[in-house]
Order: structure tokens, then C-alpha cells, then sequence
């Protein structure tokens, strides 16, 4: 896959006219009554702007300084996009399959702390000052790239293919527009092909975000991902920074080892896993035969789709994914 320029992954094709199969219906599904398709959104520039000032105070009573603390990096994760909120107060980008990357402009590290084994031609184009991306190999290629990546010792043909998408500069004080203008600014004039800044779309009307996400999934993309221009940088789950996919995903710590039954007697039947806010569910189905007779440890992280959550927040039609790789 050919990248067009230095900002930008895919411009959408609008022009294109999809069939509606399974991902088409995934993604009607996904955008149910979307704001500003036969109805005005729910909030209010008053509210936008309320949200925006408490992001604000969160991020000065946050971690200051370097994004890196005790070894582990600090960085800002996505919540599920609410349907509710005003898409023209976003920043609309591509959700990359890949393997996130935090520059702390001295190693360039996973987001559990550990330092990635990158060749150093790769890391001696990063500047100084701190980074936000992830290492991407292309739409599809999520395997291949995790393979190469988490290496003790790099690999330079791999590492050749592997791109950094850089999304963010992390700096205390400063909103995502400023932010995304900085990572511009720090990349810009870069000879290294595989430093990259993600572009940034601006929203003009509500239309355009349901269009975007078919257009990114129909050529392979996962999804997307929205973050509020004027939202302040803060570490942790942040309500300023929305993922959007047809079918959403989250991880989750494996508890036990539900035994099978039926068919899969004397194999696994299910996983009972925790989330990161302490809520426990069992996860029955997704399962290859291959995981169902070695199943995940038990500690381990796993990713999961769902179709939506019940009011006390526990994912529903949850369905198993994959492992997340340790890192």
C-alpha cells in the first residue's frame, strides 16, 4: 500500500458507491440514528464548551512534565464514540491497525513501559521532544508488523516496511490543534520515509462521519478515530478522544478458565475476564478450535468486539478476538 503524501493515510472516496453486505449493514447498525442525519445532536455548544473547561482542569491536576513516569509511558486512550456528541468540534482521522508507540525523545517504548528494539537509523530521524503514533505496516498487515516489532533483536528488512504515524505530541498545556501543528512542525523536512504525520480532518457537517467510516472500512481500514481540537493533553481514558468502528472493541484481564461442554467438553467453553473498570462477564464465543485447547493464561489481556453495553456497562454479544501480544 503507497502512501500519497506525508499527512495523509487515505483520502475518502466519496464518489464510490458500496453494496450493502455484511460490513454495510455492521456499519448502519454502528450509526443508528446518527446527529444530523433527520435530527439536530443533543449537545450544545454550552456543553461542548463545559466539557472542554473540565478537560482543561483534569489535565493541570494530571502527571505534568515528561509522558513518561517510572519507566511507563503516559498516554491519552480512546473512548467508544457517542452518537450524541458534535462531530464538527472534532479532529477525523483514520484508526490504524497497529501497534502503538510513545517517544519520550530519548527510546521509543510500548505502551506497558518496555522499550521497543527498533534499528537505529529508524529512531535517529525522532526529534528530541515527545511523540504519540503507531508503528503500521499497512491496512491488514497487524501480524506481520507485531511479529517484526516486538523482536529483541531488529530485523532491517522487516523494519523497512514498518512506518511511525505520528498522531500527537504530548505537552501539557497545549490543545490537540496546537499539539497536531507541533508534531507537523517537528516532522517537517524530514528526509526519513517512515516518520509520517496522520492527517487531521476537519468536520463540516455531521453527514461526512458515517460517509468516512464506510469509506475507510470498505478498503480494509478499522475505523476512526476523533479527538476535540480545543481538548488539553491528559493521560488516561479521555472523553475528549473518541474511537468509532462498525463493530466496537475493548480489552479485558483474563479471571478463569470456563471448562466446555457439549461439543466442547474437555476443552475450554468460555473465558470469565475483568475489565479495566472491575467489571466481570464471560466471553463464549469468537474461540478458534486452536485457542479452545490452549487457552489464554490466566492474567493475560484479550480484545473482544461487542455490539453495545447494558446500563451498568457490561459489553453485549461480546465476542472473543485475539490475545493481546505482551509487550
Amino acid at each position: 500500500m503507497s502512501i500519497q503524501n506525508r499527512t495523509s493515510v487515505h483520502a475518502p472516496d466519496r464518489a464510490r458507491i458500496f453494496r450493502m453486505n455484511a460490513t454495510a449493514l455492521a456499519i448502519a447498525s454502528a450509526l443508528a440514528c446518527w446527529p444530523g442525519i433527520g435530527r439536530a445532536s443533543k449537545e450544545t455548544s454550552v456543553d461542548t464548551a463545559s466539557k472542554v473547561q473540565k478537560s482543561a482542569q483534569e489535565a493541570k491536576q494530571s502527571h505534568q512534565g515528561s509522558p513518561v513516569t517510572k519507566g511507563a509511558p503516559l498516554a491519552e486512550w480512546a473512548m467508544p464514540w457517542d452518537k450524541n456528541l458534535d462531530a464538527r468540534a472534532y479532529a477525523l482521522s483514520e484508526k490504524l491497525d497497529g501497534v502503538r508507540a510513545l517517544w519520550d525523545g530519548k527510546k521509543l517504548r510500548f505502551r506497558s513501559g518496555r522499550e521497543i528494539a527498533a534499528p537505529a537509523w529508524f529512531l535517529a530521524a525522532l526529534p528530541a521532544e515527545p511523540l504519540d503514533g503507531e508503528l503500521w505496516m499497512g491496512r491488514g498487515r497487524f501480524d506481520r508488523l507485531s511479529g517484526a516489532v516486538r523482536k529483541a533483536q531488529p530485523v532491517d528488512e522487516e523494519w523497512r516496511e514498518v512506518r511511525y504515524m505520528v498522531f500527537d505530541a504530548p505537552i501539557t498545556g497545549l490543545s490537540f490543534r496546537q499539539r497536531y501543528q507541533r508534531a507537523q512542525d517537528l516532522l517537517s523536512g524530514k528526509e526519513a520515509k517512515w516518520l509520517l504525520v496522520v492527517a487531521q480532518a476537519h468536520v463540516a457537517t455531521a453527514q461526512e462521519v458515517p460517509e468516512r467510516l464506510q469509506s475507510v472500512v470498505a478498503q480494509g481500514g478499522e475505523g476512526l478515530v476523533l479527538h476535540h481540537w480545543d481538548a488539553l493533553w491528559q493521560p488516561g481514558r479521555s472523553k475528549m478522544l473518541r474511537k468509532l468502528k462498525p463493530e466496537p472493541d475493548d480489552e479485558a484481564r483474563v479471571v478463569a478458565v470456563v471448562p466446555g461442554k457439549g461439543k466442547h467438553k474437555g476443552q475450554m467453553g468460555g473465558l470469565l475476564v475483568e475489565t479495566s473498570d472491575k467489571k466481570r462477564f464471560t466471553l463464549g464465543t469468537g474461540f478458534s478450535e486452536a485457542v479452545r485447547r490452549a487457552p489464554p493464561a490466566l492474567g493475560s489481556w484479550i480484545t473482544y468486539r461487542y455490539r453495545d453495553r447494558t446500563p451498568k456497562g457490561i459489553p453485549r454479544f461480546a465476542s472473543f478476538l485475539r490475545v493481546r501480544p505482551e509487550e
